[in-house]
């Protein structure tokens, strides 16, 4: 973007008092972690105006108004941000400058340099790194001989990501040995990063909400599975023990410090014993926090509205002794060649399902979820997995 935002002496709104209900907040983003804050921010009396593509997205639906328009079109950026008290993101692969621009309208969070460092794999984990947070060992590669190199101090194997436009396994690469590290598709990106292949014993989450005035608040710890390099179900509460699970959080908040994030910031790790690491984070809400709708006080959506509009972080206390998430993917249907049964599904005891409006479904592609609670998480678990193999016809009721 070549052009300053259109704006005019005192359209910049000042980010020192709360942005009461009433108000308008902007959305950038039409999918469904957008959604659910929509309706998040419509049960606390807000108006929400979504940017996205196009009028049948999933927030796009829920909406009070949407502006359409590709995310760098400066022209639609201006037709949105003007009307808005207070902006977020629901994803981070928004162009920077999208945000800078939104910015010279009304307070914008997370801050464009926020999203700058999530983009880039490589300033991210070299941001940690510096600030004394744990991380996978890496190395940036760009080529075969590269590679070879960074096996020599990581080891064999690594797995070898781009540096940006990743997520949900997509630009990720196992490479067992040293004559593979050709066979890398070299070609698709500019940057590579190495990283060592890390034996876990468990992958974990924390989500961090953070104000504008500091205040900070954490769920407590997600434990998640994933399939196909893609998250499947979340459980809490984790089972790690209690001072992990301190550790864990107080890592989280560093990690929005450092950042200095405002709105969610979400961090996963890697648990082995009692050592934790940094894999990736996500300065938005995240698929590993859906079930706090149900589980907790204060679900992660009306927490990131709290946070964004700098009003007093809600209670991120568990209202059940168990709770579980799975995520429902397009293979769902398509598999079957037939809509799934809900029916069925929702006669499993204390499940509830999200569906997020979305027309096409194909494999791989999120869909919905549902969630359970329960007095223990093994039958929060059992619960969703029963439900989503009745509703996928794998099992009658």
């Amino acid at each position: 973007m070549a052009s300053a935002p259109k704006t005019t002496p005192g359209l910049r709104r000042s980010a020192s008092r709360p942005v009461l209900p009433g108000a308008t907040i902007g959305m950038v983003g039409g999918g469904q972690l957008g959604r659910m804050f929509a309706i998040a921010a419509a049960q606390m009396g807000y108006q929400v105006v979504v940017f996205c593509e196009h009028e049948t997205e999933p927030a796009a639906q829920v909406a009070h108004r949407v502006v359409t328009g590709r995310l760098d079109d400066e022209d639609a950026v201006d037709r949105f941000a003007s009307g808005c008290d207070v902006i977020s993101l629901e994803f981070e692969n928004i162009p920077a400058a999208t945000i800078e621009r939104c910015s010279g309208y009304a307070p914008t969070f997370p801050a464009a340099s926020v999203l700058a460092t999530a983009q880039d794999r490589e300033l991210e984990k070299t941001t940690f790194r510096d600030a004394g947070l744990p991380v996978t060992p890496f190395v940036p590669v760009h080529d075969g001989e590269t590679l070879r190199e960074a096996g020599r101090v990581l080891g064999w194997p690594m797995i070898v990501k781009t540096a940006t436009s990743g997520y949900d396994g997509k630009g990720q690469h196992r490479v067992e040995r040293p004559e593979e590290a050709d066979g890398v598709p070299w070609g698709t990106a500019d940057r590579w990063v190495a990283e060592a292949l890390i034996r876990f014993d468990r992958e974990v989450s924390v989500i961090v909400a953070r104000t504008p005035s500091g205040r900070t608040e954490t769920y407590p710890l997600f434990e998640n599975a994933h399939a196909n390099h893609v998250l499947d179900t979340t459980v809490i509460p984790a089972t790690v023990a209690p001072p992990v699970a301190e550790r864990a959080r107080a890592i989280a908040i560093r990690a929005a410090e450092t950042l200095d994030v405002v709105g969610l910031l979400c961090v996963e790790m890697f648990v082995t014993g009692d050592d934790l690491r940094i894999n990736e984070v996500a300065p938005r809400p995240h698929n590993s926090g859906h079930l706090t709708i149900e589980a907790c006080h204060t679900s992660q959506f009306e927490q990131h509205v709290r946070a964004v509009c700098d009003l007093p972080l809600g209670s991120t206390d568990p209202l059940t002794g168990g709770a579980a998430m799975a995520n429902l993917m397009g293979q769902l249907w398509t598999e079957a060649g037939t809509p799934p049964d809900w029916a069925a599904a929702l006669e499993t005891p204390g499940v509830r399902l999200h569906l997020y409006g979305k027309r096409d479904a194909q494999p791989g592609r999120k869909m919905g979820h549902l969630t359970a609670t329960a007095g223990r998480p093994e039958e929060a678990l059992e619960r969703v997995l029963q439900a989503r193999r009745r509703c996928a016809r794998t099992e009658t009721a």
